[in-house]
């Protein structure tokens, strides 16, 4: 369901510059303990990056997941990207999150970084928030402007691939402008704000009940703490903005 997104998104980070970072074996690829399944991640380092990773999750026809994140430089204080789908075969359902995780919740934040999510989430309302976010405040690291649809296979053949280049090169377009730009949030703020999104997103993320199930609880805690979220091995849960 995913390949033709996950291609494009590794081909898009490739002509950019972007190289792999060799990732231990039992984290780079990992079959189920259910033998139903198997997980692949790749590590980029690329140019104006200072992590940006890939996972899918493959469970033969049961489900398919694509999840990508990626930190910009702390001298930049653009939004995380970050990409969660979800295709559960047997019932045709899809789940879609596709945004542009801010750092901070202010107009002039979103003024300086948000033109281009805005002016997708008007071009496909079938993909604009009409529900709560479970698991998440919406009031953290979530935009208004996040693309977000519980749908079936229409919205996964023919919406979800166009928003996703279209989402895609839009992100890229911001990380361009940004050269030229000069960030708002000094790099001590940006690095204490990315760690916080580590560390709120490893308490929250629902993805770790899913890959316990899939691949035990050992090795989640594992993938958890050393791949997806990094920096939640870090005490600066108490940081407020100075």
């Amino acid at each position: 369901m995913f390949d033709t997104m996950l291609e494009e998104l590794n081909t898009g980070i490739l002509f950019r510059g972007g190289e792999l970072i060799e990732l231990p074996n039992d984290i780079q690829t990992c079959n189920s303990n259910k033998g139903d399944g198997f997980i692949r991640n790749w590590l980029w380092n690329v140019p104006g990056f200072r992590r940006w990773r890939v996972t899918k999750l493959t469970a033969g026809e049961k489900l398919e997941v694509l999840n990508t994140v990626a930190y910009p430089n702390y001298d930049n204080d653009q939004p995380i990207l970050g990409v969660d789908l979800l295709w559960f075969g047997v019932t045709r359902k899809l789940v879609a999150v596709l945004d542009f995780q801010p750092l901070v919740q202010d107009q002039e934040y979103f003024s300086r970084h948000y033109k281009g999510l805005i002016s997708l989430n008007s071009k496909f309302p079938e993909l604009r928030k009409n529900e709560n976010m479970h698991s998440f405040d919406p009031e953290q690291y979530f935009s208004p402007w996040l693309l977000f649809c519980r749908g079936g296979l229409e919205e996964a053949n023919n919406s979800l691939p166009k928003a996703f280049s279209s989402f895609l090169t839009c992100y890229w377009d911001l990380s361009k402008e940004m050269v030229d730009k000069s960030s708002r949030l000094s790099s001590q703020e940006v690095r204490k704000l990315q760690t916080h999104y580590d560390i709120y997103s490893s308490e929250r993320d629902p993805a770790h009940g899913l890959f316990t199930s899939y691949f035990g609880k050992a090795w989640t805690d594992k993938f958890v703490h050393t791949f997806l979220f990094p920096d939640s091995n870090n005490d600066d849960s108490s940081f407020e903005r100075e």
